[in-house]
């Protein structure tokens, strides 16, 4: 039995950090594991361009200092991003994507695009530049089954777009079907997919068995373990298309447990672990290190980490981590219900 892993240090590849007392307090529970981590511009107002971008950035390096950690960052979308803010953020070696919400999506997803053709301009300059488009893969019709809103994204919006403009660089973001592991491994070119650590352990019963679980529940919400199950074969099947973004989004108790719960789960402080321990699951622990330090960086065309983290097995299950106290409410911790024995080993956070 493998107890001790030493591999490249990963990168998270999907992250939200929030800004202000959020930012300090969860910023370095990331920088802690990851090297890198691609920044999702969903603040309030937006990250619309390289202005805003970069001092955000700023924001993210104040809060991480210390710590061997780069934040990589992408701009938000929206009907009226001019084709110079595109152009600029092509240039900007610190912006590495532009991301797309449909309006209404997910949180903070308002300024969002509600009109495809109203973005065609901005996404052929996009192509021409190289500057890769990071998709929230969701339609938002009211008459579509939250389950089912993936499919339909991919069916009328994502399909038809690569069709019309090929050249254009795309990952899916936070896959959780099926349909969606199937349709990213038929692409021969130009499209790649994140998946998330809580979509590897947790389907829909979470949510909703036995009582509604509101630390469960994120976007796009967890379908039934069919879907899973193909979202676990993508990770451990070393397809350089598919790597790791943990979607990572803490929100406070107060917006959690409350009428309408926030959507989220905060599994930045546990995801190394968690994910040693799906991939010893099946029996493909040798396939860790391209799923979280390897593709991605290829993907958008960066080196490896030079650094190395080391995961230790435990003898005995590791306890529920407690929340985290982010300006005076609590910010609950992502437990997969399920018994987790890998951690990151206090030694090996980083190794030159």
């Amino acid at each position: 039995m493998i107890t001790r892993l030493t591999i490249q240090r990963p990168d998270d590849w999907h992250l939200h950090l929030r800004d202000g007392a959020m930012l300090a307090a969860v910023a370095p529970d990331t920088a802690r594991h990851f090297g890198r981590a691609l920044i999702m511009p969903n603040l309030v107002p937006p990250v619309i361009d390289v202005a805003a971008a970069s001092a955000y950035r700023a924001r993210i390096m104040a809060a991480t200092a210390g710590f061997d950690f780069t934040p990589h960052m992408t701009l938000y979308l929206t009907e009226d991003t001019s084709i110079d803010m595109i152009e600029a953020a092509a240039a900007d070696e610190t912006v590495l994507a532009v991301k797309l919400y449909p309006a209404g999506a997910t949180t903070n997803s308002a300024s969002g695009v509600r009109d495809m053709d109203k973005v065609m301009p901005q996404l052929e300059a996009m192509a021409k530049a190289g500057l890769p488009l990071a998709v929230h893969g969701e339609v938002t019709d009211d008459d579509i089954d939250i389950f089912d809103r993936e499919k339909r994204f991919i069916d009328t919006v994502l399909d038809p777009l690569r069709r019309r403009l090929p050249e254009l660089r795309v990952v899916m973001e936070h896959i959780t079907t099926a349909d969606a592991v199937a349709y990213v491994g038929a692409a021969d070119r130009n499209l790649g997919a994140t998946i998330t650590v809580h979509h590897l352990m947790i389907t829909r019963n979470h949510i909703l068995a036995g009582g509604i679980r509101p630390h469960y529940y994120c976007l796009p919400v967890a379908k039934r373990s069919t879907h899973r199950d193909a979202l676990i074969a993508a990770a451990i099947s070393g397809d350089a298309r598919y790597f790791m973004g943990t979607d990572s989004a803490p929100h406070p108790e107060s917006g959690k447990l409350s009428a309408c719960g926030c959507a989220g789960i905060y599994t930045a402080p546990v995801a190394m672990g968690c994910l040693a321990q799906v991939f010893e699951q099946e029996n493909s622990l040798d396939q860790l290190e391209s799923f979280v330090s390897l593709n991605g960086a290829r993907y958008y065309g960066l080196p490896e980490h030079p650094a190395k983290i080391t995961l230790t097995r435990h003898n005995e299950p590791l306890a529920p981590m407690p929340a985290i106290e982010a300006d005076g409410e609590n910010v609950t911790v992502f437990d997969p219900m399920q018994p987790v024995y890998w951690s990151v080993a206090p030694d090996g956070d980083a190794i030159a």
